[in-house]
């Protein structure tokens, strides 16, 4: 990618993409750009989906977000793991609501696929 991009990846996404801080991340600028946008597109978007959720199901903001979080890692073809969390902190950095991830979300019901939390 050449230098006059002005996509400003912050470090906290970078940082998914490091063996430890300060290393050269795994990923080419390009492509590490493009996973960027992405996933703040993906925040973005689970904003407003986010706000209806917690509004229509009187749902406390916490597990709004572990819903959308067990929803992104349900889709493991569109955003990793790492991803998925960094995506529902933007998400909530964006709403202004504070989430930390439960160490091990519980499981959906039997039967059941993962409760993305997406309306």
């Amino acid at each position: 990618m050449d230098d006059s991009s002005q996509i400003v990846i912050p470090d906290s996404f970078i940082a998914l993409y490091q063996s430890a801080p300060g290393r050269k991340p795994s990923l080419p600028r390009l492509e590490l750009t493009a996973r960027y946008e992405l996933c703040e597109d993906l925040a973005t978007m689970l904003v407003d989906q986010a706000q209806t959720l917690q509004f229509k199901d009187d749902l406390p903001e916490d597990i709004v977000l572990d819903r959308c979080l067990r929803g992104l890692q349900a889709a493991t073809d569109t955003v990793t793991g790492d991803e998925a969390v960094w995506v529902v902190r933007r998400t909530a950095e964006l709403l202004n609501w504070s989430w930390a991830p439960k160490v091990e979300l519980p499981p959906a019901p039997a039967g059941e696929a993962p409760d993305s939390g997406l309306v």
